[in-house]
């Protein structure tokens, strides 16, 4: 579970966990985990971001564990491309093989569930016209590719908007919103006006930041516009 997903949107781990039990798969939530420390790397406190590095590892580095999975592709990017970083910086050479070891088996949940299970059907019913949008650690980091889409596609009932510059960046990027509030605020502004053009109803993403700040965006433009995280798209069905 993401922090924004514990503190914030805790339906979109509702949904995750219900949707990967409905394909076969035993969910385990640990509770001893904690922020993966991204915001503390980004932010320059690489030594407070290795201590949470730490307490990953301890968490999930257990055979138990077949996979990890989180609903969040710059998390998910944060553990995969920066933690070997971080613990090669430490000098802790049984860190950094732990953490090496661990990278490969922590997934997206879109690229779990189609790279990993092979499924792209998972019997959603979604009758509402949904804009993607792109999450830039998901797409350029993790390379997910078009995993959400294949998963979109056959949700029955949707239908899925194509969104112009859908590769620009919405403008959130953690900390940089803070630091950058007028940048970030201009690439906010573009992406707001590129999904209300689809005329979509609802903007889907793979990341709660993104949608948070889209969301927020959306709603102070009284646009109509609502924000869904995949996962919550897909777990929908017409079952009562």
């Amino acid at each position: 579970m993401t922090c924004l997903g514990d503190t914030l949107f805790p339906e979109v781990g509702r949904a995750v966990v219900t949707l990967l039990e409905r394909l076969g798969q035993t969910v385990v939530f640990p509770e001893t985990q904690t922020c993966c420390g991204q915001m503390h790397a980004n932010a320059g406190f690489a030594d407070d971001a290795t201590r949470l590095l730490r307490g990953f590892v301890r968490t999930f580095d257990d055979p138990e564990f077949d996979a990890v999975v989180a609903p969040s592709g710059s998390c998910v990017a944060m553990i995969r491309h920066h933690y070997p970083r971080l613990a090669a910086d430490s000098g802790d050479r049984e860190l950094a093989r732990r953490v090496g070891g661990l990278g490969g088996r922590v997934f997206e949940f879109s690229e779990f569930v189609v790279d990993q299970l092979g499924v792209e059907d998972v019997g959603a019913y979604y009758p509402h016209r949904v804009v993607y949008h792109p999450s830039c650690h998901a797409l350029r980091t993790l390379r997910v590719g078009d995993a959400p889409l294949r998963l979109l596609r056959n949700v029955r009932g949707i239908a899925l908007e194509s969104l112009p510059e859908a590769e620009a960046c919405c403008g959130f990027g953690g900390t940089f919103a803070v630091q950058n509030a007028d940048v970030s605020a201009a690439m906010l502004t573009d992406k707001l006006s590129a999904i209300v053009q689809t005329g979509a109803e609802v903007c889907t993403a793979l990341d709660s930041s993104c949608l948070m700040h889209i969301g927020g965006g959306l709603a102070r433009l009284r646009s109509g516009v609502r924000t869904a995280h995949l996962a919550e798209i897909l777990v929908a069905t017409d079952n009562p």
